[in-house]
């Protein structure tokens, strides 16, 4: 069903597409030998222009229990970048040896870009502040085993909403599902872009903005924290004046629901206090694994071995 698709952006795959992942995850999770050395003889070309761990981390790992190897570069100073080269040639160089191709790229719309030039399909792990679709499936996941199901949910993102590509792929991704109701949590000069709010509102979808932490928690079932990157602002001082705008601590979690559930895509520099991951509500190592268990069902789907 998935075989030979790229994801480029959340709503590539439908509904239905996205929950059958989840259910494969699912038993990947529960039988680690479950469609294990199903990739043998698969190769995985990544290609990171920009810098990662976790997304490159989880690949690698989903490619590798899966049977199949791995190549590319997790610095663009160590690609043909450097010397000049296109992105349509680096792309269709990679195409010529890999089975599928892992990209992040600073730039809004490389991902779609390279799609257009490969002969194999292109997953989107990142790009610029746009989207970042298979941290979506992350989430998502994370979501659905914790809470049982995606549905019937308040969600605050809180920090960065300006620039943060893994809030605008999450908010549009949940504007599909059922009696999803969004509250933004941010300064003023880093909220929701008007393109995700325009997508909440065709849909149906309740949203509110509000500048306070505290008084948004006792109403969230799910939490999505995000740093303030650095990487995205022209400006340091205007960095430096928001990076501590909001930081989740004991306090706050105390205003907070017995079954919330706070997500983090990770890396965090200090807007969640480290007291916090002692707290049973904080699933944003479980959610790192869960990122691998999900694009191990991704690339099996992909690459057509189920």
């Amino acid at each position: 069903m998935l075989k030979g698709r790229s994801l480029i952006e959340p709503d590539n795959f439908s509904l239905e597409e996205t929950e059958s992942l989840f259910t494969l995850a699912e038993k990947i999770e529960s039988d680690e030998s479950y469609l294990r050395d199903s990739c043998r003889g698969k190769l995985l070309a990544t290609l990171f222009f920009e810098p990662s761990t976790r997304t490159r981390l989880s690949f690698e790992a989903a490619i590798l229990r899966l049977g199949g190897s791995c190549l590319g570069f997790a610095d663009p100073g160590s690609s043909s970048a450097v010397k000049g080269e296109s992105l349509a040639d680096t792309v269709r160089m990679a195409a010529s040896y890999a089975d599928a191709i892992v990209m992040r790229s600073p730039k809004e719309g490389a991902a779609l870009l390279a799609s257009r030039y490969s002969l194999v399909p292109v997953l989107n792990a990142g790009d610029g502040g746009h989207h970042h679709p298979t941290q979506t499936l992350t989430d998502l996941f994370t979501i659905r085993r914790l809470r049982g199901e995606i549905k019937n949910l308040t969600v605050g993102f809180c920090g960065d909403l300006k620039f943060g590509r893994t809030v605008h792929s999450l908010a549009k991704a949940l504007a599909r599902y059922t009696n999803i109701r969004v509250i933004f949590i941010s300064p003023e000069e880093l909220v929701i872009p008007e393109y995700i709010a325009s997508i909440l509102q065709r849909q149906g979808i309740e949203f509110s903005e509000t500048r306070n932490l505290e008084e948004a928690m006792p109403e969230l079932d799910v939490l999505y924290m995000t740093r303030v990157q650095k990487e995205r602002f022209f400006n340091e001082e205007d960095y430096i004046r928001l990076k501590d705008s909001f930081v989740l601590n004991t306090e706050k979690m105390a205003i907070g629901k017995d079954n919330l559930v706070v997500l983090h895509p990770l890396p965090r520099v200090n807007e969640i206090a480290v007291e916090v991951d002692a707290d049973p509500r904080a699933a944003y190592f479980k959610q790192a694994r869960y990122g691998m268990y999900a694009r191990m069902a991704l690339l099996a789907a992909i690459l057509g071995v189920v």
